[in-house]
């Protein structure tokens, strides 16, 4: 697909007010500014990476099942554009476009050298949310955790393919997976209640659990971790019921 395309596609996604926690603070400091604040473009790069992306997509989707969409236009708008909203709140800009440091989640202002934000993608499936993530941000480290090894294969010639840096892609379960993580994304995956636990269980001190999910899937995500503070969910655009919600975790839970 023409990237220009791609762009215009993606455009009510990168434009939608931003509900982040800087994008709070400019709002209250100065409200002008933040009613003037443009629509977030992609780079060229960013754009070209997409293409590509969406071209192996359509191409591995002929083998095996990586998604029901097969209309390249609704699979911009469907994955990618509801990858990059979560990714533009996630990662406001600027920051997104430079070397991003673990500040939110440091123990201290005082911490010594501190790495890039490490992301886990549990369930990535075709890379939803985490490769678009990277595309975004990618200053991060990004680990995409699928237990299943066709799909783990697609994983490796994507982020082959788009010369991506700092991504681990972990062919197992996440059960099996020691390390914890500053985000924890979750997005489309089969048994949603029995997910959140481990999910829970990779975040990390101050971390953050961001889910892309239905209206209808919120009670089931406070009911099964009601120690997170929840933010008020996030309408998707273009979406009749999709959310963003994010978690936080307490520096001092456990």
């Amino acid at each position: 697909m023409h990237p220009a395309r791609i762009a215009e596609l993606l455009q009510p996604f990168l434009s939608a007010p931003c509900h982040s926690e800087s994008g709070r603070r400019l709002a209250e400091a100065c409200p002008e500014r933040s009613r003037r604040e443009p629509a977030v473009a992609l780079s060229s790069s960013q754009l070209s990476c997409i293409s590509t992306y969406i071209d192996l997509l359509l191409h591995w989707n002929s083998r095996i099942n990586l998604t029901a969409i097969r209309d390249p236009e609704e699979i911009v708008t469907r994955h990618f554009g509801e990858s990059l909203f979560a990714a533009r709140h996630l990662f406001p800009a600027p920051a997104a476009q430079s070397q991003i440091e673990k500040n939110f989640s440091a123990p201290s202002a005082s911490s010594a050298v501190r790495g890039p934000v490490r992301l886990a993608d549990l369930g990535s499936g075709a890379g939803f949310p985490g490769i678009p993530i990277k595309i975004w941000a990618p200053g991060i480290a990004v680990t995409l955790i699928e237990a299943n090894h066709k799909k783990a294969t697609f994983l490796r010639e994507v982020v082959r393919a788009l010369t991506l840096t700092n991504v681990d892609i972990q062919n197992t379960r996440a059960e099996n997976v020691a390390a914890t993580f500053d985000v924890v994304t979750l997005r489309a995956v089969e048994r949603f209640a029995d997910a959140l636990p481990a999910a829970n269980r990779l975040l990390g001190p101050a971390a953050r659990l961001t889910l892309l999910i239905s209206a209808s899937q919120l009670e089931t995500a406070y009911s099964v971790l009601p120690d997170l503070s929840w933010t008020q969910p996030i309408p998707v655009p273009q979406s009749k019921s999709r959310v963003l919600l994010v978690g936080n975790r307490n520096q001092s839970s456990t």
